[in-house]
């Protein structure tokens, strides 16, 4: 992180002559030799600041942070958003996918029940009409029979009278 102010007004002690201060952040991977270098320079180029200029470079550097602080806790919460919703679509993805295996596999069961039904149909079907046919035959060779019967036991009567 890298912040440069320049003093410009003429009104504060020791602002005449000033350059612009750059203080820049120590990673910890820097050596000791190293910091203490980078943070007496600025130290030294800060000192020629007065208080009030100092102050106010302060605030406005906390200003900034803050603000970068909060967007960084808004975009994390918002990545957490959406990773819970993520997961949650992933999870409802499953269940869909799951529900509809199953339902394929209902569909392909009910199919094949149909066909057999159908099947048993046409074989019903076709001992129907031809047990239908016998019976007719039979219904006719009965009733010729019955009539005969009938014409036999009538002539006995006949004869009697």
């Amino acid at each position: 992180m890298l912040a440069a102010w320049v003093d410009s007004s003429d009104e504060e002690e020791g602002s005449e002559g000033e350059e612009p201060v750059a203080l820049m952040a120590r990673r910890e991977t820097d050596s000791d030799e190293e910091s203490s270098d980078s943070l007496i320079r600025p130290k030294n180029k800060v000192s020629g600041l007065n208080k009030t200029k100092l102050k106010e470079f302060l605030f406005t550097l906390m200003d900034e942070c803050d603000a970068l602080h909060s967007e960084n806790y808004e975009l994390r919460d918002a990545c957490d958003e959406l990773k819970r919703d993520t997961r949650e679509l992933e999870y409802e993805n499953k269940i869909l996918e799951d529900e509809k295996i199953e339902l394929h596999m209902n569909n392909l069961v009910l199919h094949e029940d149909l066909k057999r039904v159908k099947q048993n149909f046409r074989l019903r079907e076709g001992s129907f009409v031809t047990d239908f046919a016998k019976l007719q035959k039979e219904s006719l060779q009965l009733k010729q029979k019955v009539e005969s019967l009938l014409a036999e036991n009538q002539s006995p009567y006949e004869k009697l009278k």
